[in-house]
This record gives structure tokens, C-alpha cells and sequence, in this order.
């Protein structure tokens, strides 16, 4: 499948699964305009930067992996941690760590995608808040070492053909849950139009339960992101009107947007 560039696909690169290293699908980028790409093997677009601004989330499914932002205290970001599942064009990874000052962990399964973030798209090296590990998703939620650790689960996880998630059961979204922090948010990018929702909503849907889930409607490239926060707690309408203005202020992402768009999933 084909998508042109001015259209992004969802797919990030799938760190879930091992294949064998000769399966693993060639990294390239190309750039249109002020905007470079990230492709693994396909037209289909794994992610995306801006030229005059490396560290801006230029995906309008990428901001809203972002939405967590509205459960929290803007003041106590600097002091949480974020992962990422499947490193994509390192957007998330750069905003979480970059922008937003968390510590920040990153899985990848691809070195080729680390090395590519790396040289052509201005991820930093690791210190002692950033750390990229090349692994299996599966087995990284799956241990006891992250588990109650994580703050802002970002999963992103779909191969060069961009079928459907790498990770997709029930059981996988019941240890992404485990990583949470009482008050910790998964965020989760599914493709919207593509048979596979009904079945990836209704998975985290059984493993978070009906009252900790929140989705938008799809973007027009037809992504869906979904929000399943560990504990049902909910913020009032007022409260997330009011942390949506700190958040456009002080780190340029349209969280008034968020608000008006998050919805219980049908």
C-alpha cells in the first residue's frame, strides 16, 4: 500500500514481535517541502519532522498521543516518566524528553529506526533522563521492573505494511495497564478505518474497563487515538479547560481541541 506524503499513514514501526533480522523491513526518509519522512521499505509514512523546527509534534495523531497532558498537573510533568512503544520518527520520544523535560524510555525492536532517529532526525543521544532500548514491546510490559513506573505510556506499534497493531490482546494491554502509575494515561494510536478498531477498542476496553477509556474521532488520514488511563478518575470539564490553556502556552499543542474532542468510545 501506498500513501502519499501530504496524507501520513499511521503506522509506527513495529517494536513488538522479534524477526529475524533479515525480515526486518529497510529504513528511508524522503522530504517534501519543509517536512521529512520516515518509511520503512513503503510509500506509507512512520513518521514525520519539520525541518525549521525538529522538535514540534507535526502529526495531528502524534499531538493527540499528547492528550494525557490533561490529567495531570502541568507543574508535575518534569517530575513523571514517559515510555514509548515503537520509536516512529522520534517525535514523541523528542517531545517527552526535549520539550516536556521527562524522563523519558523509548522501545524499539529496529536498530536501523534508532540509527535513522538518530543521524536524520535530531533524536539526542541517551543520558541520564533519555534511554532507547532496542527490545520486544511484549516482553518489556511484561516485566516486573517497569511495573507501577511509567506515567505516560505512549504505544504506536504497526509494521511497514501497516495492517494492524503488532501488539494487539487483550493480555498485552493488561500489562501496559501494570506500568502505570496510579494516576498514569496509556495513549494508543489505532488506524480508525481499518477493520482491526472494533477489535483493538474492545481489548483495551476489557482490559482498562469501560469507565478509563477515552477516544477522539478519527483524523482525516483516518488515525484514532485512544486514551485508557489505569484508575477512572476524570478531571472536570473546567479543570481540563483551564490545564489546556497551560499546556498551549507553554508548550505550543492545541489542548483546547482535546478537550472538546475526547469522548467515551461508542
Amino acid at each position: 500500500m501506498t500513501l502519499p506524503p501530504r496524507s501520513p499513514a499511521p503506522a509506527a514501526p513495529g517494536a513488538g514481535r522479534k524477526p529475524s533480522a533479515a525480515a526486518l523491513p529497510e529504513v528511508h526518509f524522503s522530504d517534501h517541502g519543509p517536512v521529512r519522512y520516515l518509511h520503512l521499505g513503503t510509500d506509507w509514512v512512520q513518521g514525520a519532522m519539520r525541518l525549521d523546527d525538529p522538535y514540534a509534534l507535526d502529526l495531528e495523531y502524534i499531538q493527540r498521543m499528547m492528550a494525557w497532558l490533561l490529567f495531570v498537573e502541568p507543574t508535575s510533568v518534569m517530575s513523571r516518566h514517559a515510555m514509548q512503544l515503537g520509536l516512529g520518527a522520534a517525535s514523541l520520544t523528542k517531545a517527552c524528553r526535549k520539550t516536556l523535560r521527562m524522563t523519558t524510555t523509548a522501545i524499539e525492536l529496529n536498530p536501523q529506526v534508532v540509527a535513522a532517529c538518530r543521524l536524520w532526525f535530531k533524536m539526542p543521544a541517551d543520558d541520564a533522563r533519555l534511554s532507547v532500548i532496542l527490545g520486544d514491546a511484549a516482553e518489556v510490559v511484561a516485566s516486573e521492573h517497569w511495573a507501577g513506573r511509567i506515567d505516560a505510556l505512549q504505544v504506536d506499534l504497526y509494521d511497514h505494511e501497516a495492517a494492524a497493531p503488532v501488539l494487539d490482546s487483550p493480555e498485552f494491554y493488561a500489562d501496559c495497564r501494570r506500568l502505570l502509575t496510579e494516576d498514569g494515561c496509556m495513549s494508543v494510536n489505532l488506524f480508525g478505518r481499518h477493520a482491526s478498531f472494533e477489535r483493538s477498542l474492545g481489548h483495551i476496553t476489557a482490559a482498562f474497563g469501560d469507565a478509563c477509556v477515552w477516544s477522539f474521532r478519527p483524523t482525516r488520514e483516518g488515525n484514532t487515538v485512544v486514551l485508557a488511563r489505569r484508575l477512572p478518575s476524570q478531571p472536570l470539564r473546567a479543570e481540563m479547560l483551564e490545564r489546556a490553556g497551560v499546556i498551549e502556552a507553554r508548550w505550543r499543542l492545541p489542548a483546547r481541541k482535546w478537550v472538546r474532542g475526547l469522548q467515551p468510545p461508542p
